[in-house]
């Protein structure tokens, strides 16, 4: 995150607080999450108001004092703009004005004692950390006491959160669900033959994300057109084989599931795409996750699917199924369930795309669309039919490759393995 809002307060000026209290609820780019109190302390004066207004990483939201005598030395307190807010931001100077340009809190006279949000945590086995590297390790699904510090005395800062990667990229169970919050949007706007329409906080940080991979991987893409006949035939065979109950309702086996499945089997025969770029490394991961697109504009998620080549189609179903009806709900899919996968696969059959050439996910390698299955005639090249032509089923599927981790021969191979594992289906089962 370069920017986010606060939805809500939860404390107020005055009022005392406790280690793992929430403070405020900030939204990120995936969700909406808890910003808790890593120590005690009193609320002495809150500067950033809830609201869908940007904040900048490194602007300050809000002062902490130790003893409440001091708080009637912060009730007239401003913070006066200067340039450093960009200290924890990229070094480029901004191009776009921000809102009310702070500097991190100065010290206030010696009458006053403050303490920060940053304040090591109390002894007692806790991971000493930074409330920001908190929050990122929760958002990205890490587990925090894995991360490496190089603060002051090893305390693990944003920094380190942001660089982190793990060996291999799983969701962490052990979190909390965070259901995602809509924070409030402005009206639109009618002007001279116009609408202005106010993007959410949510939609702003997803477009910077999209325009920064678009701008720093070398993105090539490799299309390739498959016979669907085999693997529909193998579908309705494993829907009747697994009937629910008694009754004659069979299992809802899809399509879509059985391609999660051959993209994960493609990835076990070329695994130098399963891959990501690390500057000076390429890292190979062991298991295969990926991201499955659900949903449509500001509700769109990525839940992540995880170690796919060891799981069962049914079991494929059953997550993608579930992912499927949290997206529909309203309290839409848990954020702890949209982590970081190895690669990610979207779907636009259903609005009958042909094809689409979709933009990788930082730090990713690949990303793979497919468009719409249909029929349509093609060459004949089986030797016991006198036919030159037949009609089949034929969907397109585009590959995204990061030209840094997957040249062109790489990809061809990767989407020949996947075309072998769809139009044999059987090769699903080695």
């Amino acid at each position: 995150m370069e920017s986010g809002s606060i939805v809500r307060w939860n404390v107020e000026e005055g009022q005392e607080f406790a280690p793992g209290d929430s403070l405020c609820e900030v939204e990120t780019d995936k969700a909406t999450v808890d910003f808790e109190a890593q120590d005690e302390g009193i609320v002495g004066r809150i500067i950033a108001e809830a609201g869908p207004g940007d904040i900048q990483c490194g602007e300050p939201i809000m002062i902490i004092i130790e003893d409440a005598a001091d708080l009637d030395s912060f009730k007239d307190y401003t913070v006066e703009p200067t340039s450093n807010v960009a200290a924890s931001t990229p070094k480029e100077e901004p191009v776009v004005p921000i809102p009310e340009p702070v500097t991190p809190v100065p010290s206030p006279p010696p009458s006053s004692s403050t303490s920060t949000t940053t304040a090591k945590t109390n002894a007692g086995g806790k991971v000493i950390a930074s409330p920001l590297a908190h929050m990122l390790s929760k958002e990205l699904g890490f587990d925090i006491s894995t991360i490496p510090g190089t603060g002051p005395d090893g305390r693990i800062i944003a920094a380190d959160v942001k660089e982190f990667t793990p060996s291999i990229i799983a969701p962490q169970t052990k979190l909390p669900t965070a259901a995602t919050v809509t924070t409030p949007i402005a009206p639109p706007i009618p002007g001279a033959g116009y609408t202005d329409y106010s993007i959410s906080a949510t939609a702003r940080q997803v477009a910077a994300r999209l325009a920064a991979s678009k701008s720093n991987v070398p993105h090539y893409y490799l299309t390739v057109d498959l016979e669907l006949d085999a693997l529909l035939a193998l579908r309705r065979r494993l829907n009747l084989a697994v009937k629910a109950g008694d009754d004659d309702e069979i299992a809802g086996i899809t399509l879509n599931d059985l391609l999660v499945k051959a993209a994960a089997c493609a990835m076990k025969a070329v695994p130098s795409a399963n891959a990501s770029w690390m500057d000076s490394v390429v890292r190979v991961y062991d298991n295969v996750d990926i991201n499955i697109a659900v949903g449509t504009g500001d509700s769109l998620f990525t839940p992540l699917v995880s170690n796919v080549g060891a799981k069962g189609v049914k079991s494929i179903s059953d997550d993608i199924g579930s992912f499927v009806n949290a997206a529909d709900s309203e309290e839409g899919i848990p954020a702890d369930a949209c982590g970081m996968g190895t690669f990610t696969i979207m779907n636009l059959g259903m609005y009958g795309i042909k094809s689409c050439a979709p933009i990788i996910t930082e730090p990713q390698a690949c990303a793979l669309a497919l468009g719409a299955a249909e029929n349509r005639i093609i060459p004949n090249d089986g030797d016991d039919s006198e036919e030159i032509y037949k009609e089949a089923v034929m969907l397109t599927a585009t590959l995204s490759c990061d030209h840094r981790v997957v040249d062109g021969a790489v990809g061809a191979q990767w989407l020949s393995a996947f075309k072998n594992h769809v139009q044999n289906p059987e090769t699903l089962l080695l």
